[in-house]
């Protein structure tokens, strides 16, 4: 059974679940086997040079005929040069985070691509939408990685009744509660980065894959508030250093230390000195998962809720 929404009818996808679009994490093997499973899989571009962005897109393509995405973060030094890369190749979805994507709206509308923003707030929601965002990702604070103030529960139901195009809820859903309680909410659908970090077919370092096998429930924390661009991760040696230099203002020194830090924990391994970005869900991903399953998972354990609290409702 699939649960049908505007997402899904948007996006051209079985179930209203996009992966996330993790920098050094999320590449064209992850995003394949998502994509096959009904979900959108999305390529994380970070700051990722455009000659393995390229091969990264031919790989998506040659691995699969559905539909796709491509994150573009948008502070990148070489952001023309890889939303350049998604024009010529005609990706069919991108996602965008940290930055406005207004200057390169007309030119990914008229490729006929589809542009679906992360927003944390209302306000950058409703400015989005007004220049052709086909639809906002509202995240929350309890993802991983760079986050806003407001959590998911709160600001998922805000941003249903400002917008008109489709709401995605993000950050803190790792299981079908999750999905249940984001469409309860009014969303038409979710994105997942945490749970689908421990997909098999993910190809960062098995060390990082088994710290958020083991993770419990408070073991992430906030870190680099003295830059204006806090990131959740999960506690090590790195955080703790993070957060004294946020406690005597160095945000240079902050900036400076983590220069290269997420790439030296998903690829290379090093959950000590590397930055694991990774959300509060970490606590329910217990086990390294085929992103079919995980999928699997997510939309029988929804229908389950639902159902549930339909036949509840009738007694």
């Amino acid at each position: 059974m699939s649960i049908h929404t505007r997402l899904t009818e948007l996006l051209g996808i079985e179930h209203p679940i996009i992966q996330g679009g993790m920098a050094w994490t999320s590449t064209a093997e992850l995003v394949v086997a998502v994509s096959d499973a009904g979900g959108l899989g999305v390529i994380g571009t970070g700051q990722m040079p455009t000659d393995i962005l390229r091969d990264e897109i031919v790989a998506a393509k040659e691995g699969t005929d559905r539909p796709f995405g491509v994150n573009l973060m948008l502070l990148t030094p070489h952001i023309a040069d890889i939303v350049q890369l998604g024009l010529d190749h005609e990706v069919p979805v991108v996602t965008t985070g940290a930055g406005n994507p207004g200057p390169y709206m007309d030119e990914l509308k008229e490729k006929g691509i589809l542009v679906l923003p992360v927003a944390p707030s209302v306000a950058l929601a409703k400015r989005l939408q007004s220049i052709g965002a086909d639809a906002i990702i509202g995240e929350g604070m309890e993802a991983g990685g760079h986050i806003g103030d407001l959590t998911t529960m709160a600001i998922t139901p805000q941003l249903v009744d400002a917008l008109d195009v489709p709401v995605v809820a993000a950050g803190g859903i790792a299981d079908g509660r999750g999905v249940a309680a984001a469409l309860a909410l009014g969303a038409d659908g979710v994105q997942l980065g945490t749970r689908f970090m421990c997909a098999e077919e993910c190809t960062i370092h098995e060390s990082v894959k088994q710290r958020i096998v083991k993770a419990r429930d408070r073991d992430t924390v906030v870190s680099g508030r003295s830059t204006g661009h806090p990131v959740r991760v999960l506690k090590n040696r790195l955080s703790r250093a993070v957060q004294e230099l946020d406690g005597e203002n160095k945000p240079e020194e902050v900036e400076e230390l983590g220069t290269g830090k997420l790439r030296l924990a998903m690829c290379d391994g090093d959950c000590d000195m590397g930055s694991l970005m990774a959300g509060q869900s970490s606590a329910m991903v217990t086990s390294v998962q085929p992103a079919s399953e995980i999928i699997d998972d997510l939309m029988s354990g929804a229908e389950a809720v639902m159902a549930s609290m339909c036949d509840g409702a009738g007694e």
